[in-house]
């Protein structure tokens, strides 16, 4: 068994002065006793441990102050106090140190301040504490029934036998005031007594003791000149309270009349010259001190210290704040343009930083950063002498002020007087924390100076020393509490510059505490993870501080993270306090900010402040509420303190109950100021359960203080308290952040915070960044789906196109049944594919990685979304089914007709060679051609029945009354005006009257505006027309279907633009007008190319040929081998080959970065913009948007196959799959007993029905006049197929990327175009498109709006393009007006009710707009002229902008860094 003494002995022994100082400080709390010497067995040596109690603070209040209820605060080594010593000379009876517990313990309360033989492992031998000196105080509360003594005393006690430690014995006489020696025999010469003179000197015995000898005891007293009351004896009368009361008598006596008074500091001098060591003594110690003093030496009135040594941080960052909130909320921006104010603000700061950059680093500034800049321990030694120091300087002041304070606030009437003594606490307190704080000024101030400025280049390794201390546990003020701001740059770089110095990919988790001022919360942190935050009554933390710790190895794996970050907060305050000073706002603002930041809240409340509980739960709630907003839902502890009844978890089952009542009351609440109607509950808006999330701690202390120890039972609640909040966060779903994920929500979270709204302005790169990655992954997804149905639909067209042909597949005789069939496959298919959509998104949301948790709410979003691409296809597929089937019923006729002509054809040309065989002589070459040309004369009495021309105008004019029949009669007034064919033959002018009004004092042109819209769709219906024209096929009703549905679309992407329903129905005319023409055309194209005569005319000279070889018996094999594969073979693959490659070439598109997001392809259309930085190019862009991207995209596409090697490979894939399917059909037809050729090639075509398309002219033609063998021809015909795969690749390669783009059956630049337009949705104020990820999304943003006279806007009064912009404008005071809004005039901060589906958020930082701001600066003349209105004022802070911040502001706007 150890002794107890034996056991803190070693530990101080085994320790550094760090340790050794927090030991003794807890135990000094704990009303331990404390080492005041300390013994070392191995060298005989002792230790003054004066830096170990350097940072005991102690409060108490003497019976002088008792009246005026003051009281005294102060750090224990420089209290002068009288000390008293007791000792113990030879054995003894009495236990000395049980006796001075006793002595120390009023009458209520009984506390173990020194360990005794009668207490666990008390009367375990000692071993090496022999010899240690421990200390202790006792301090009066100004209560005379509960004080034991009435002035402050140090009492000391001396383990062992003086006889054995002579030198800790005169070390004692020389520093006390009195020293009690306990004896039970004396020695009568005594000299170790005789020889101290300079402490009163008390003899102690007891009489009971067998060995006590009187005579002994009065030579003692006669040589020492002692008198009877400095002899104290128990006898057999006294009990242990007697002799206690007694002892307390003498005790007080000589407190009351001593005058030996003498700080512990004072006392270094003293063990010097006995030859005791002092902690303090060490170099690095003493060189720190000597550091920290040539700081503090020179503070004598505190405010006027800060304004000449730390100026940075005053006035001048208060206003900076000032400007900076205000560049966020445009509060006082009036009727003054919004951009021209922001600019100037934006001057002014300047100004601000120019300022602080002309004052000379300070003396003070200059040591300390030196002094920080030393080795590891003489920095830490450093730190500790300048906040004991500072501390030691501002008590004096604050402690007075800090009491007053908690009186005033008692009573909230005295609201002059707590504003006067708040401001008066801000300005007297001066802590490391101010040093810091200066630190970050001084750097960040540097940062706008030029990089190469040497003042820059001096202070650029600062963060790092801030980092390195971090590491080391010291606190970084994250929030500063004056300011109420975040010196973001300076805070990032210093997390930067930790995040390199720690190991890579380091995880951290935080932890963070809110609650009422001085509630207790930094002891909670203490004690919990024994950490150092300051502790104090009244007010102490000013906004919040972040601390690290390092994770053990074993729990490293229950939290699954290396570090735990500690936030600790500024106090929020009560309503009646917070109206003072408007720190409602900064109260909101810091539990926003810290909330955001943290994974787990501990929410303290402390039972006595129930009535401002509420006010702080609202806030808090508020915090919570606007993180669901923003993906994240942090878990929360409520942390009752002062309850200590065992009982209390059951008891408070109705206030659990109730408190959960409040909450839900309070997220409506908050939800209905966040603009958020819905019907929420706080469990809605975070994890929270009424049994598991509450937590009752009893008080801290056991009593009253200052006597009172700590509360056991409040260090085993909070030891619960943390197991289960490790627990908490080792269940945590969510990954841990890296420490640059963390700084990147501390930035956003904080610009945020600066908005008035929250919710609309948040932006964060790592939840972009997440939302980049699912937009990225859902294309993939899509386009694997898309790029399936495109490679089905193609097969189902093939099928259907070699319906009713000696290449059918299908067994079915009806069209119509093949067609039900290949709808319910469809079905079959899409459902698949839907399914796998489903499910790979649904996978997604169960990793783990990736911060997948932050775009949860976009989850419905992109299920709509693909849920729609399912509706879409299958539209769309079954569009192009019934078109083909459409088409391929009408061809049959005209096929049988055909089949019949060639039938009669080879009937008559057997019947001319039997002829020309039965004359019996030789008939010359031109004998054979003149008997053939009379026979082919006679061919043309067949019967061609012409195929009849429809009136395509007619079916169009059909569709376009159909479409607009549900517009009222004028809309059918309007039709009857003019017909369809006068359409479409003059370009389209819109011609209607009148202004259209949208901003206030902004107007741009009605005609304009309508005019841009017309020409847009006219643009996109062009196109699809010349899309249907390049197909080649037969007519067919849902071209026009579609043609309709997209203008109808279109127009529905610009309701904010009052469209008439004559500009409506003569738009429709148009492009109706347009079509009809293009598609009469087309139609009538189709029949002449399929007119039955002219394709038998197309082959008379091959029948010739054919003819003339059957007459003379010739072997046809090789040549009709050919003939088939140049013929029907050679076409098909081509087509096959065209048909394939759109998908191919999508794909290989979207494989680069610029196409797999919306975000990523806007931000690098305007990247290529601003590297030509050409007028023109930024005109088309904004004036004619799809345009200008669709010939970008179509510029990337040949650019990228341009060198051929890629779109090679491809062809090349296609036609070996070809040849391939051919070889296989061939020697499949082998093997098949086919009676003669024409069967042969009849199973060959099959086999191959559903891959290729193979005309049925060329097939027709081939099969008469066959007198091939069989086997012979497959031989040459697969010889043939090999020579025509190298003809192939011999064309492809010459036929350059433009041609072959035309050629194709999927177009690349339209697909690529509709997948990365998405909705197709611009902003309603600036025309930015819509980036929202899937087709389905619940809202539209834009990354990057632009300056409004971009969009033509101009102001009124002076015709001036306008500069202001929509992201600025919706959350200034302005207001708009526009058709949405009826005309009338409507704030911008409420945009959202007129356009409920836009997000417009602020710029998340305000360059984000820079890339749009330069553009105008640099294009205003040409801007002006072309939108035919005066060059808008740009301001100042535009001109400056160059076009690397241009480019900046892009990667910073779309998150692409």
């Amino acid at each position: 068994m150890l002794n107890p003494l034996d056991i803190i002995t070693a530990l101080f022994l085994c320790s550094d002065g760090f340790v050794r100082q927090e030991m003794a400080l807890k135990m000094s709390v704990c009303q331990f006793s404390v080492p005041l010497l300390l013994p070392n067995c191995d060298t005989k040596q002792c230790t003054l441990m004066l830096w170990a109690m350097r940072d005991i603070v102690k409060k108490y209040r003497p019976q002088s102050l008792s009246e005026s209820k003051g009281f005294i605060e102060d750090r224990i080594v420089l209290s002068e106090l009288p000390m008293i010593s007791f000792v113990r000379l030879g054995e003894c009876s009495l236990s000395k140190s049980e006796i001075l517990n006793k002595l120390l313990s009023n009458t209520q309360q009984y506390h173990d301040t020194f360990v005794h033989h009668d207490m666990e492992c008390g009367d375990s031998p000692r071993r090496i504490s022999n010899g240690l000196v421990e200390i202790t105080w006792y301090l009066p509360c100004g209560n005379k029934n509960m004080d034991v003594f009435s002035e402050p005393v140090a009492v000391a006690n001396l383990r062992g036998d003086i006889a054995s430690f002579e030198t800790q014995f005169s070390f004692l006489c020389e520093t006390s005031a009195a020293v009690f020696v306990f004896f039970d025999t004396l020695d009568s010469e005594c000299e170790l007594l005789t020889n101290q003179h300079k402490a009163q000197i008390f003899l102690v015995g007891n009489r009971q003791s067998e060995h006590f000898g009187k005579d002994a005891l009065k030579k003692v007293a006669t040589k020492l000149g002692l008198t009877t009351s400095n002899i104290l004896l128990k006898t057999k009368q006294m009990n242990d309270a007697d002799f206690v009361q007694t002892l307390q008598k003498t005790v007080s006596k000589v407190v009351e009349n001593s005058k030996m008074r003498m700080r512990i500091e004072q006392m270094t001098d003293i063990a010097h010259e006995l030859g005791i060591w002092v902690d303090e003594d060490s170099s690095e110690c003493q060189t720190a001190k000597k550091n920290a003093d040539a700081i503090t030496a020179e503070i004598q009135d505190i405010l006027e210290y800060k304004e000449a040594q730390l100026p940075l941080q005053g006035l001048i960052w208060k206003e900076l704040t000032r400007l900076e909130k205000e560049e966020f909320r445009l509060r006082n921006v009036g009727s003054e343009k919004i951009e021209e104010y922001k600019s100037d603000l934006q001057i002014e700061k300047t100004k601000l930083r120019e300022k602080q950059n002309s004052y000379d680093m300070s003396n003070a500034m200059t040591c300390f950063i030196t002094a920080i800049s030393s080795p590891g321990t003489e920095r830490c030694y450093f730190l500790k002498w300048m906040r004991m120091n500072l501390d030691n300087v501002s008590r004096e002041k604050l402690s007075d002020l800090k009491e007053q304070y908690k009186e005033k606030c008692k009573n909230s009437e005295n609201k002059e007087e707590i504003k006067d003594i708040d401001r008066q606490l801000s300005n007297s307190s001066l802590g490391t924390e101010h040093f810091f704080r200066e630190m970050g000024q001084i750097y960040e101030a540097s940062l706008s100076l030029p990089e190469t400025d040497p003042s820059r280049q001096q202070l650029h390794h600062l963060p790092k020393l801030c980092a390195e201390l971090l590491l080391d546990g010291f606190p970084l003020e994250l929030v500063d509490g004056e300011a109420s701001n975040i010196p973001l740059r300076w805070v990032s770089d210093v997390l930067s510059q930790l995040n390199d110095l720690m190991s890579p990919k380091s995880k951290i988790l935080v932890v963070t505490v809110l609650g009422v001022q001085s509630t207790g919360k930094s002891t909670l942190l203490n004690t919990m993870f024994g950490v150092q935050f300051a502790v104090s009554s009244g007010r102490c933390t000013r906004g919040a501080f972040m601390l690290l710790i390092r994770i053990n190895e074993d729990v490293k794996k229950v939290l699954n993270c290396d570090f735990m970050v500690i936030i600790d907060t500024e106090g929020l305050k009560s309503p009646e306090l917070a109206q003072l000073d408007n720190s409602h706002e900064h109260d909101n603002e810091l539990a926003t900010l810290v909330v955001g930041l943290s994974d787990l809240t501990i929410i303290n409340i402390a039972m006595e402040n129930s009535t401002e509980m509420k006010d702080i739960l609202q806030i808090v709630v508020h915090a919570f509420l606007r993180m669901k907003e923003v993906g994240k839902k942090p878990k929360c502890q409520f942390v009752h303190q002062n309850v200590s009844d065992v009982s209390a978890h059951e008891n408070n089952s109705r206030d659990r109950k109730l408190l959960l009542q409040q909450l839900d009351e309070m997220t409506q609440a908050a939800a209905k100021m966040e603009k958020k109607e819905e019907n929420m509950s706080f469990t809605d808006v975070m994890e929270y359960s009424p049994v598991t999330g509450n937590w009752y701690i009893p008080g801290l202390w056991n009593g009253n203080p200052p006597m009172a120890p700590v509360n056991a039972g409040y260090s085993e609640a909070v030891y619960e308290l943390k197991k289960n909040i490790i627990q908490m966060l080792g269940s945590c779903g969510s990954s841990a952040h890296d420490i640059l994920e963390f700084t990147e929500w501390m930035k956003s979270l904080w610009n945020a915070v600066k908005h008035e709204n929250f919710i609309f302005s948040f932006r964060n790169s790592l939840v972009a960044d997440a939302y980049m990655r699912l937009c990225t992954e859902f294309n993939t997804w899509e386009w694997d789906f898309k790029k399936e149905m495109y490679k089905w639909v193609t097969n189902a067209e093939t099928e259907i196109n070699n319906f009713g042909t000696v290449a059918q597949k299908s067994e079915t005789s009806d069209m119509r049944q093949l067609l039900t069939q290949l709808k319910s496959e469809a079905c079959t298919v899409l459902t698949k594919w839907e399914t796998k959509l489903l499910g790979n998104l649904a996978e997604y949301f169960k990793q783990t990685e990736g911060h997948v948790y932050l775009v949860e709410g976009y989850r419905e979003d992109f299920a709509t979304s693909a849920k729609s691409l399912r509706r879409e296809m299958e539209s769309s597929m079954f569009n192009q089914l019934t078109a083909a089937a459409d088409i391929r019923r009408g061809m049959t006729e005209l096929d049988r007709i055909k089949e019949n002509h060639t039938k009669q054809l080879e009937e008559r040309v057997c019947a001319l060679i039997e002829k020309c065989r039965k004359k019996k002589v030789q008939m010359t070459e031109k004998e054979l051609d003149e008997e053939f040309d009379k026979m082919w004369t006679q061919t043309e009495e067949l019967s061609f029945s012409e195929m009849k021309v429809e009136d395509i105008y007619n079916n169009v004019l059909h569709h376009l009354i159909t479409n607009v029949k549900d517009k009222g009669g004028h809309a059918w007034e309007l039709l009857n005006q003019k017909s369809l064919q006068e359409c479409g033959l003059d370009p389209f002018k819109y011609t209607a009257e009148g202004f259209f009004t949208r901003l206030t004092n902004k107007i741009i042109g009605h005609q304009k505006a309508v005019q841009q819209i017309a020409d847009k769709i006219i643009a996109s219906c062009t196109q699809c027309i010349l899309g249907k024209i390049q197909s080649k096929n037969n007519y067919h009703d849902t071209y026009i279907q579609e043609i309709l549905h997209m203008i109808d679309e279109k127009l529905q992407n610009n309701q904010d633009v009052k469209i008439e329903i004559e500009f409506e129905v003569s738009l429709k005319q148009h492009i109706c007008g347009v079509a009809a023409r293009q598609f009469q055309k087309l139609h009538e194209d189709f029949i002449h190319v399929n007119d039955p005569y002219r394709c038998l005319n197309q082959n008379k000279e091959k029948f010739r040929t054919d003819f003339k070889d059957v007459f003379h018996e010739r072997d046809q094999c090789q040549k009709k081998a050919e003939e088939f594969t140049d013929r029907c073979l050679r076409p098909a693959v081509e087509d096959f080959v065209y048909r394939s490659l759109g998908p191919d070439i999508i794909g290989e598109m979207k494989t680069n970065q610029k196409f797999s997001t919306r975000m990523f392809f806007q931000s690098s259309v305007l990247l290529d913009l601003l590297s030509k930085d050409d007028f023109k190019n930024y005109q088309s862009y904004i004036c004619s948007y799809e345009e200008y991207v669709k010939n970008w995209i179509l510029k990337q596409i040949v650019e990228r196959f341009s060198d051929g090697s890629t779109m090679f490979e491809f062809e090349e894939r296609h036609v070996q799959s070809s040849i391939r399917s051919i070889n296989d059909a061939v020697n499949k037809a082998k093997t098949e007993k086919s009676g003669n050729l024409k069967s042969f090639i009849q199973n060959v075509c099959q086999e191959l029905g559903d891959k290729l398309n193979i005309s049925q002219d060329a097939l027709g033609a081939f099969m008469i006049l066959n007198n091939a063998d069989q086997q012979q021809f497959a031989h040459w015909l697969i010889e043939c197929v090999k020579d025509m795969a190298q003809d192939l690749q011999e064309k492809f390669k010459e036929t350059n990327i433009l041609m072959k783009l035309k050629e194709l059956n999927v177009n690349p630049q339209n697909v690529l175009f509709t997948d990365l337009i998405g909705c197709g949705k611009q902003c309603p104020f600036c025309e930015a498109p819509c980036e929202a990820g899937g087709k389905e999304h619940g809202e539209h943003f834009a990354s990057l709006h632009r300056p409004e006279g971009l969009g033509r806007y101009r102001w009124d009064e002076t015709q001036k393009l306008s500069t202001d912009i929509c992201s600025s404008s919706v959350i200034s005071d302005q207001r708009f007006g526009c058709t949405a809004t009826n005309d009338e005039w409507h704030p911008y901060k409420e945009y959202a009710t007129i356009y409920p589906d836009w997000r417009i958020a602020p710029d998340a930082s305000l360059q984000a707009s820079d890339y749009w701001k330069y553009v105008l600066a640099n294009f205003n003349q040409q801007f002006a002229e072309a939108f035919n209105a005066k060059p808008a004022d740009i301001h100042a802070t535009w001109k400056h902008i160059t076009r690397k911040q241009a480019e900046e502001s892009i990667k910073v706007s779309f998150n692409t860094k």
